[in-house]
C-alpha cells in the first residue's frame, strides 16, 4: 500500500486539509505561542511589551534623531510619523516571520515525518498562525497609539482585513514552497534572511512611494508588498477606501500561489523522508 497515495495536490484538497485539521493547527498554534514564552517570568505580557518597546524606540529614532517627516496631507507629529511607520512595519514583520522560518519548518519536525498519518502541509499554516496572534497584539498596540496620538480611528479600518487577506495566501504560499525546498536545499535558510532584509527597504515602510522619483515608483510597485503596505496604511490611518480594482488583482495572484506552493510542497514530501 502506498502512503501517499491519498495526499491530494489540488485546490479543493488545499482548503479541505485546514478544515478537516482545524482542530489540530489551533492546538498546534497555542503550543507553540505559549511555547515561546515558557519559563519566562512575565510570560504573554512579553507579546504586549515587545511591540510597545519597538513603538517607543521607532519614536525616538526617527522623529528625534533622523527628524523624519512623512509629507503627505497629515498633520506632522513625532506620534503621526511612528504610527504610520509601525503600519509598515506590521505588514513586512508578519510575512518575513514566516518566511524566515519556512526553510527550516520541516528540519525541526523530524518526527512529524516519520509519521504518514501526521498531516505535514499544515505546518507552515501553524507557524502563520503563531506570527499572525503576535502581528495582532502589535495591531493593538497599533491602535491603541492611534487613538492617543491622532485621537481617532477612520471607519474605513473596517477593510483592513480584506487589505490583508492577499498576504495571508501570498506567504503561505511561499512558506510552502520554501518549507519543501528548505529540506533538499540547507542554504534556502541563509537567503531568505538576505531577502526578507532587502525587502524592508524595498518597500514603501520607511518612506511614502510618493518621495520617490516616477521611473523607481514602477519599479517599486512590482512588490506586492508595495500594494498591500499602501492599501493598509489608507485604510487604517488616513481614512482612504480601499481600491478593489487593484485588491481583486493580488486577491487573484496570491490565491494562484498559495496553491501552487500547495502542490509544490504536496509532490516533494514524499522524498522528505530520504533526505533527512
Amino acid at each position: 500500500m502506498n502512503p501517499y497515495q491519498n495526499i491530494g495536490t489540488s485546490p479543493h484538497s488545499m482548503f479541505l486539509s485546514f478544515w478537516r485539521n482545524k482542530g489540530l493547527i489551533l492546538a498546534l498554534i497555542r503550543r507553540e505561542v505559549l511555547g515561546r514564552y515558557r519559563g519566562s517570568i512575565m510570560g504573554m505580557a512579553w507579546s504586549f511589551f515587545n511591540p510597545l518597546f519597538m513603538l517607543f524606540i521607532y519614536t525616538f529614532v526617527f522623529s528625534v534623531v533622523f527628524k523624519s517627516r512623512w509629507g503627505g496631507t497629515v498633520e506632522e507629529t513625532k506620534g503621526n510619523f511612528t504610527v504610520i511607520l509601525f503600519a509598515g512595519l506590521f505588514v513586512h514583520g508578519l510575512f518575513a516571520e514566516c518566511v524566515n522560518r519556512a526553510p527550516s519548518l520541516i528540519l525541526s519536525n523530524v518526527n512529524y515525518v516519520k509519521k504518514v498519518v501526521f498531516p505535514l502541509e499544515i505546518l507552515p499554516i501553524v507557524a502563520f498562525g503563531s506570527a499572525l496572534f503576535h502581528s495582532l497584539i502589535s495591531l493593538f498596540v497599533l491602535l491603541a497609539a492611534q487613538l492617543l496620538i491622532m485621537k481617532s480611528i477612520p471607519w474605513t479600518a473596517i477593510f483592513f482585513p480584506l487589505v490583508m487577506l492577499p498576504l495571508v495566501f501570498a506567504t503561505l504560499g511561499i512558506a510552502w514552497f520554501l518549507a519543501a525546498l528548505g529540506v533538499y536545499l540547507r542554504d534556502v535558510g541563509q537567503v531568505t534572511g538576505i531577502f526578507t532584509t532587502a525587502l524592508l527597504f524595498l518597500s514603501p515602510v520607511f518612506y511614502p512611494i510618493s518621495a520617490l522619483p516616477p521611473q523607481y515608483q514602477t519599479w517599486l510597485k512590482i512588490n506586492p508588498l508595495t500594494i498591500i503596505i499602501e492599501e493598509g496604511r489608507n485604510t487604517l490611518i488616513f481614512g482612504k477606501v480601499v481600491n478593489f480594482d487593484h485588491l481583486g488583482v493580488l486577491l487573484a495572484a496570491s490565491v494562484v500561489l498559495a496553491y501552487l506552493g500547495y502542490a509544490w510542497f504536496q509532490k516533494t514530501r514524499k522524498g522528505f523522508s530520504d533526505v533527512i
